[in-house]
């Protein structure tokens, strides 16, 4: 398995300007990064009337479009994919995963907390590896300010070695 690493937060906590630093970082060390990107808002991906969107239409629940630039996959299966699942599909392709969003998934999770949207942790502190803030906490651990993506990139590395190391 690849390691899995979710920012968890409140909304507008700054979780995406967080992973812009740190993804730009990994990839300046040569890793290969993919990012999962949940939401409870429903998202419309697809053209209606395009050949992708007419064949989910037909009622296909699963369409996969491969051109010369990537890969997309709709599933339009109408059930929430677990994070587990992401990462099976993302497998062999990336050295990490991040995750924004996810905050019931069993993984290591960075809690990205900004004082002037949120100043409350998440409810699963049991798996919380880091926290992003500008909020002091009186936990035992690493706390970065928002403009440390170097930092917080070199720890995550540091981490997921040490997790590949012991299992």
């Amino acid at each position: 398995m690849i390691p899995v690493v979710a920012f968890v937060g409140a909304s507008g906590s700054g979780k995406t300007t967080v992973l812009e630093g740190v993804v730009g970082e990994l990839k300046a060390q040569g890793l290969r990064i993919g990012v999962a990107k949940h939401s409870h808002h429903e998202v419309q991906l697809d053209q209606p009337g395009k050949d992708t969107w007419r064949l989910a239409e037909a009622g296909c629940d699963v369409v996969v479009l491969g051109t010369q630039r990537g890969l997309t996959m709709f599933d339009r299966s109408g059930e929430d994919t677990p994070l587990e699942a992401v990462a099976a599909l993302v497998r062999g392709r990336v050295d990490l995963l991040l995750a924004e969003g996810y905050g019931d998934a069993a993984v290591p999770k960075v809690a990205v907390v900004r004082r002037a949207v949120s100043s409350d942790l998440p409810d699963d502190r049991e798996n919380l590896i880091a926290l992003v803030s500008d909020v002091p906490f009186a936990l035992p651990l690493p706390r970065f300010s928002f403009d440390e993506p170097r930092a917080l990139a070199d720890f995550l590395v540091g981490f997921c070695c040490h997790q590949a190391e012991t299992h």
